[in-house]
């Protein structure tokens, strides 16, 4: 169903003289006759914080973001690396990066895509000016000198990046780092238009405003109802595009999403309804698709608030949660237990089991027990505290369940109130450190350990839970600065992820699958991508 030339392999990591130049699009399988209204609806989940590519934090964000920008490079239906902005890259030593604009790229005003734009917006998301709540992510490609500059301590001029010309880029990292240009294909790394930055301001991302180099541009946007986006005329593809318009709705409730979807008003849905799915299942096994989804769910603890300073208090809260009732019992879709932060799926990282995974659940019950009896609390003192969840029926059944589960085996010992906030007061909570245990979920920025591990490190941006461990920053430095192979640098992360174990400052409770309800008038939809990258530009809508 799709239409993938790769003229040279995508030899990422794999040696020193890498190069690439493909084109990956829609293509409609023989005999399919195509809907005469090539208009795609879709479910987001919530109303997105921004639509600016230096300002956001989250999935909703990003799926938009996927169809109105475009990085260096993008996904393929599978999850491969493959050319977007740029034609081609090379490097002879995974330090020292050379990419290729497109000649024929363009941004939706017409004006060339250039080495420049990419410059700027690298700069403008390390700027400590921007403000950017992923400014970390810059950081951790390694780029030079991007830590001190988001440290405040060197000039945003000094960033290892550099136009050499208007279609030759160079980006210099401080150290061979083999999957570099995989993590360019995340939002962060999305271009904006100076000009239009500079005119407008905070409002460039206004409809009528907005100027982008992705398959489509801005075109309506009322906040809690709809973000509609028409095709980009001006787009390098866009003769193998075939939606012409794609709307995104913002509906919190799984079961409202549901019943629009099934009343033929959404093509594909954000997520399903956890009670629902084994009927959706059933009655509508044609539309239920199930993916991989390099995720992990888990409910972090505010490190620096007492008594969650005391990792046994937090050790004794993640212990006596039941995974398996909730992957099993509440979900049922495929979601696995999780013990440790990394996904499982990802690629050649295999770290053993910590202590208490290998636990039964009675046993880690009772030793949660001791450790709350150790830590001061018990019947007639309990741990009163808040956990915190964006709003969504889905999050607030596990959070009920999770609930109960600490109230039944903990009885007396603790007393847990629930709290949800909308999505945009939620990541302000978060980043203010407003809460005492908060539900969040991670989910992998490209595929390698350290897009999971990278997010508990002292200084990370997104280290909500305020964690900081000097043997765990070690080990992830360790694994960049001193491992040279992969072999090595999983050794690191084994550490890291051990010393996780040890200090829970977060506890991990499921790996993800993405469910959805998909329309069988949708055709290629990515079922496979682990990521969760979903093009619009790549699909069509099919004929009834």
């Amino acid at each position: 169903m799709y239409k993938n030339k790769i003229t040279q392999a995508l030899l990422l990591g794999a040696g020193l003289a890498v190069a690439a130049t493909s084109t990956f699009a829609a293509e409609v399988p023989a005999g399919t006759q195509l809907a005469e209204k090539q208009e795609f609806v879709r479910g987001n989940g919530t109303e997105v914080a921004s639509l600016d590519p230096h300002k956001v934090e989250g999935v909703p964000e990003s799926h938009v973001l996927r169809d109105l920008m475009e990085g260096l490079v993008i996904q393929d239906g599978p999850g491969n690396t493959i050319p977007g902005a740029a034609e081609s890259w090379s490097t002879e030593d995974n330090q020292t990066f050379t990419f290729k604009i497109r000649k024929d790229a363009k941004w939706s005003n017409g004006d060339p895509v250039t080495a420049q734009d990419f410059e700027y917006s690298f700069k403008r998301a390390a700027d400590p000016l921007t403000a950017s709540p992923y400014a970390w992510y810059i950081e951790y490609t390694k780029m030079k000198n991007a830590k001190d500059i988001i440290a405040g301590k060197t000039p945003v001029s000094e960033l290892g990046v550099k136009a050499v010309d208007d279609h030759t880029l160079v980006i210099e990292t401080e150290v061979p780092l083999p999957y570099f240009v995989k993590m360019l294909a995340h939002t962060t790394m999305y271009p904006v238009h100076k000009a239009t930055v500079e005119k407008f301001g905070n409002d460039w991302t206004k409809p009528g405003n907005f100027v982008g180099n992705g398959a489509y541009v801005l075109s309506d946007w009322v906040v809690n109802e709809k973000i509609v986006l028409e095709r980009n005329a001006n787009y390098w593809d866009n003769d193998d595009t075939v939606i012409d318009k794609v709307t995104y709705l913002p509906i919190e409730n799984q079961n409202a999403e549901m019943n629009r979807f099934l009343s033929g008003e959404i093509h594909m849905t954000y997520e399903v309804p956890n009670e629902q799915f084994r009927r959706l299942v059933k009655d509508y096994p044609e539309n239920v698709v199930v993916s991989p989804n390099l995720c992990t769910y888990y409910y972090g603890f505010n490190t620096q608030r007492p008594p969650f300073d005391d990792v046994r208090v937090r050790k004794a809260l993640s212990y006596s949660i039941d995974r398996d009732i909730v992957t099993n019992a509440i979900l049922g879709q495929g979601q696995k237990p999780a013990y440790a932060l990394t996904h499982s799926g990802i690629t050649g990282f295999a770290p053993a089991a910590p202590e208490y995974a290998l636990m039964t659940q009675k046993e880690r019950v009772a030793k949660a027990k001791e450790l709350l009896t150790e830590a001061g609390f018990g019947n007639g003192k309990p741990l009163d505290f808040t956990l915190l969840y964006n709003t969504s029926e889905n999050h607030k059944k596990i959070a009920v369940a999770v609930q109960s589960m600490w109230k039944k085996a903990l009885g007396g010992f603790v007393n847990v109130k629930l709290e949800n906030q909308e999505w945009k007061t939620y990541l302000d909570s978060s980043k203010q450190g407003d809460f005492d245990v908060r539900r969040a979920g991670w989910c992998a920025d490209y595929n390698e350990a350290s897009t999971f591990l990278a997010i508990a490190m002292t200084e990370n941006g997104s280290n909500d839970q305020k964690y900081s461990s000097a043997i765990f920053d070690k080990a992830m430095n360790d694994a960049v600065k001193v491992a040279k192979t992969d072999e090595e640098r999983n050794k690191y992360y084994a550490i890291a992820e051990a010393q996780l174990a040890q200090d829970m400052p977060l506890a991990p409770i499921y790996q993800y699958v993405q469910p959805r309800l998909v329309s069988t008038e949708l055709g290629g939809y990515p079922d496979q991508n682990p990521q969760d990258n979903i093009y619009s530009k790549d699909m069509y809508i099919i004929k009834k």
